[in-house]
């Protein structure tokens, strides 16, 4: 009798605890789903931002190629690792082309 109240409780345990696992895992896919949302998001508003400067900075096309290029490396990009190294060098190519666009005053918009 007491064996088989100490496996229902251990087997009770072991529900909660793989319950609990289950919950933690999904609350970390929709983490991740929230985070490639907001990167596409931000990925989605490159090119806006790469026209507006296009005519100003006629002279910075390398600039602007590196912007464009490391965009689509982060769009192709796959798994936490590599979506968090290519994200990383398109912030490096955007801060570039801030830097250009201090130049131009006249390019607020």
């Amino acid at each position: 009798m007491i064996v088989l109240v100490i496996v229902l409780v251990a087997a009770g345990i072991g529900v909660v605890l793989y319950n609990g696992l289950v919950r933690g895992r999904q609350q970390v896919k929709n983490g991740w789903s929230q985070v490639d949302v907001q990167l596409k998001r931000r990925y989605d508003l490159i090119p806006n931002i790469v026209e507006t400067a296009k005519g100003y900075i006629k002279h910075e096309r390398e600039t602007l190629e590196a912007v464009t290029q490391a965009r689509q490396q982060a769009i192709d990009a796959k798994g936490v690792a590599e979506i968090s190294k290519a994200d990383n060098m398109l912030t490096s190519t955007l801060r570039s082309l801030f830097a250009v666009t201090e130049a131009y005053p006249d390019l607020k918009a």
